[in-house]
């Protein structure tokens, strides 16, 4: 199995961090970035392989890539996504769709949680080819990515539900086993094509629409934080100093 990153969006409301840097690589303890954490992570569950799908200012994963490897013991492949500045994340992952048969434990490259939401992951029973970390503890608003389950499975997955109705939030952690892969690369396909602009969340809803069965991990009363403005800044800089 592998570890997998997904770092190819520009962070536009974290300028001007962002103006030279993927949102992935903004400090947020010291040196370490948001990458840093990940790596860490996925490195401390013995995912030494990892897969980093880039796009906006990609040289600056390139020119940071040995020191990064080095930091983790890490092996690093950067895929590259040529749309990452005019369409959405669900292309983004499609662009590493050949790895998926290997298995795969994907972050998104702007969340900031602790290894135990991996822990939490792995540990899981195998009941469905992709499960999800969820946050059943949050109290949610209109931003975050919110599910609903129904019979013990994901039946909605979206940003556009009204959050009493929510089980809990998506928070950026996908386990996917390999025997999800060429499904997952068809529905993130037809997500795409259908708008570029919808999220690899909506290729989840594809699956599910389709009949896939796609289980969630609850995290526990976990501190983390999707990394979209400088007020989440200020809260990743808070929470990391502590893990």
């Amino acid at each position: 199995m592998l570890g997998m990153v997904l770092a190819a969006g520009a962070g536009r409301r974290l300028r001007p961090y962002t103006d030279t840097l993927p949102k992935a690589l903004v400090p947020v303890d010291g040196d370490t970035t948001i990458m840093d954490i990940s790596l860490r992570n996925l490195a401390a569950v013995g995912l030494r392989d990892v897969v980093v799908i880039v796009g906006y200012a990609a040289q600056a994963v390139h020119d940071r890539k040995k020191d990064l490897e080095q930091r983790h013991g890490v092996r690093l492949e950067l895929v590259h996504n040529d749309k990452a500045e005019e369409w959405n994340n669900a292309y983004s992952l499609w662009c590493a769709r050949e790895y998926f048969s290997q298995g795969a434990l994907l972050v998104n490259g702007d969340t900031v949680h602790p290894v135990s939401v991996e822990q939490t992951l792995l540990s899981a029973p195998a009941t469905s080819d992709i499960l999800l970390a969820v946050d059943d503890v949050k109290k949610l608003a209109e931003e975050e990515m919110k599910v609903t389950l129904e019979d013990g499975a994901v039946r909605r997955i979206t940003k556009l539900m009204d959050p009493a109705e929510a089980y809990g939030e998506y928070i950026g952690a996908t386990l996917i086993r390999p025997g999800a892969a060429e499904r997952l690369a068809d529905a993130l396909k037809t997500t795409f094509e259908r708008d570029p602009q919808l999220y690899y969340e909506d290729g989840y809803q594809e699956l599910i629409d389709r009949g896939e069965r796609i289980h969630v991990a609850p995290i526990g009363a976990v501190e983390w934080v999707e990394v979209d403005n400088h007020d989440d800044l200020a809260k990743a800089r808070d929470i990391a100093v502590r893990y």
